[in-house]
């Protein structure tokens, strides 16, 4: 029983610091300009700014982020379909 409480608390901890992770992340900007085009993007991966030879470029950039969301999605979902991500790790540490 304690065993298996220390294991949530472990899983508690790495929990945290993935969100803490995200945040950091999320804080961090990277710019990228050429041939005209300025994007600035978070470490999260979510576009900032948008230009095209100086005019900022909404309707774009809020459909790639929305693409780069879809893509996230997939990705995570196919991590927990080979019994990855959290919900894997907790069935593996409770097993």
């Amino acid at each position: 029983m304690f065993d298996k409480l220390k294991q949530l608390a472990e899983l508690k901890k790495i929990r945290d610091q993935a969100m803490n992770l995200q945040r950091q992340l999320a804080a961090e900007t990277f710019t990228l300009e050429e041939k005209g085009v300025r994007v600035v993007l978070s470490g999260d991966q979510k576009i900032q700014v948008l230009e095209v030879d100086g005019v900022q470029e909404e309707r774009i950039k809020e459909t790639l982020n929305k693409a780069l969301k879809k893509s996230q999605e997939m990705a995570a979902k196919k991590l927990q379909q080979m019994g990855g991500g959290l919900t894997g790790m907790l069935g593996k540490m409770m097993g």
